[in-house]
């Protein structure tokens, strides 16, 4: 038996090698850590379980049948976060460029089947050089073995890819159908074709960077949902994240005993919202006083950033956060605004995530270019999440809720189960100036006239009083008992039911 157990520890140090110290010299230099060396950072100490590890590639073509290495490019295996179960993989991109191979593949299934069975998240840390050349339609029937898991696992269990080094050609629709992708600065690209084949076909010269780099996908393609500094510093909040959300969709989202604030008033929020309805604020102040502990984890920081998206806690329970910006185009809706909201709302929804939603909006964003690019289509994929939402819905208007645009950001129409209003909002069809214009243009010319007819028009309808008379507000909260009285309405909706008719899925507005 000690030989067997030495024979054992042999094969064990010669897998955890990887391609070897002078590869791995290599990723240090590139400023990248090993696969091994991630999910140490990644996991819990001491939890890691690891599975598969010595799995070789079953290919002889080509001379492989002479370089084999266990493990075959990628370490897989279970650990927590926090306590939390979580699944994982590591591709090594000391072992043949972490390219993906018939074997390499079946690990990553073998994973993503035992944390949809169990009811864990999957986190995949991607570096690869896309799939193995040698083993040809072998390695293209493994990606579509992992899109399939994808595809099946998509509103069980939270899926994150994070992208630490190459991603190219097929290797980019696995974490593009999962829920979260981070990047690494400098040194994670995803593309669909390289820069070269994009030279060769369109005559375009553009690196790495430009095409498929972080701050694209962040900023311009909304690919990705934050970019990190370095492997370290991403690995981090992917475990801030994890910390947030539930294991599966079996979970609800509830109360859970961590120190949080108390819900005493706070009463700078008195003060937030300008006397001048055409002076911006910024709502992140709102988010980050009201959620416990002032730590607010917004996602797609820098993409669309006239809405405001992400994760906090109010007593504990994690709630999604939805806000228009007023620092960024007044806060208007516009295509990008919709897509990202809706699909954030979405996500909620899949999770039993309580989704509140803060308002100032002064309508959709007009113009030529948003017409012809699909606002339509866009704005109606945030309005169809909301409406199908069954999770809480709390709505607070802060100042502007106008047309169209009132009715998308979860009004009561929308199956809102409590909406608020600030004294400071304004539900109306469309602004005052505006609106008088329309119902008095032959007054036009009469400036104190157009004045009156403006104060009027004030007066009578640029308020939350008669919305609040119609049911369609529950109540004008003063600023300050905010917080409280969201933490009031997650607790009555703790237990919500709410059916929809039967169906084998919906049909949102791709």
């Amino acid at each position: 038996m000690t030989n067997i157990i030495k024979e054992l520890e042999k094969q064990r140090k010669q897998a955890r090698e990887g391609g070897g110290k002078k590869r791995i010299d290599a990723q240090h230099a590139r400023g990248k850590l090993t696969a091994r060396e991630r999910i140490d950072i990644l996991l819990d100490e001491g939890t890691f379980e690891e599975y598969d590890m010595y799995v070789e590639h079953r290919t002889n073509d080509f001379g492989m049948a002479k370089q084999k290495f266990s493990g075959d490019g990628v370490v897989t295996g279970s650990g927590k976060i926090n306590e939390k179960l979580v699944f994982v993989f590591s591709q090594d991109f000391t072992v043949f460029g972490g390219s993906l191979s018939e074997a390499h593949a079946e690990k990553i299934c073998k994973i993503m089947d035992m944390a949809i069975k169990v009811g864990a998240p999957v986190i995949g840390i991607n570096d690869s050089g896309g799939a193995r050349i040698q083993e040809g339609v072998a390695s293209l029937a493994g990606y579509a073995e992992v899109f399939q898991r994808n595809v099946l696992a998509s509103g069980v269990i939270p899926q994150i890819s994070v992208i630490m080094g190459p991603c190219a050609g097929g290797a980019v629709y696995s974490p593009a159908m999962t829920d979260f992708i981070f990047m690494v600065k400098d040194t994670s690209f995803m593309f669909v074709t390289g820069p070269d084949v994009v030279k060769t076909v369109t005559q375009e010269n553009v690196s790495q960077e430009e095409l498929g780099g972080a701050k694209t996908h962040t900023s311009k393609s909304s690919v990705a949902d934050g970019a990190f500094n370095n492997d370290i510093e991403t690995l981090q909040e992917v475990k801030n994240l994890i910390d947030l959300l539930p294991s599966s969709n079996r979970e609800k989202s509830m109360k859970i005993n961590l120190e949080f604030q108390n819900l005493e008033p706070d009463l700078s929020l008195d003060t937030l919202v300008p006397d001048n309805p055409n002076k911006p604020y910024d709502m992140k102040e709102l988010i980050t006083k009201v959620v416990d502990n002032n730590y607010f984890f917004e996602i797609q920081p820098d993409f669309a950033k006239n809405m405001i998206t992400g994760f906090g806690r109010i007593q504990g329970r994690t709630v999604g956060f939805v806000a228009n910006q007023p620092l960024v185009l007044a806060g208007c809706l516009d295509i990008d605004s919709g897509k990202k909201g809706g699909r954030f709302v979405r996500f909620c929804d899949c999770f039993n995530i309580p989704i509140v939603t803060f308002v100032d909006v002064p309508g959709f964003l007009p113009g030529v270019s948003q017409e012809h690019n699909g606002i339509i289509k866009n704005g109606a994929k945030l309005l169809f999440a909301y409406a199908e939402a069954t999770v809480p819905k709390v709505t607070i208007i802060t100042r502007k809720a106008y047309g169209g645009a009132y009715v998308v950001m979860a009004s009561k129409h929308l199956r809102g189960d409590i909406n608020y209003a600030w004294p400071s909002a304004e539900i109306a069809v469309m602004g005052a100036k505006g609106a008088v214009e329309i119902l008095f243009r032959n007054e036009i010319k009469d400036k104190k006239k157009i004045a009156k007819r403006t104060d009027e028009y004030t007066d009578q309808f640029v308020n939350p009083f008669i919305a609040s008379k119609r049911g369609f507000i529950d109540d004008v909260i003063k600023p300050h008992s905010t917080r409280r009285r969201i933490a009031i309405a997650l607790d009555n909706l703790e237990n919500k039911e709410l059916s929809s008719p039967s169906k084998k899925h919906d049909n949102i507005p791709l």
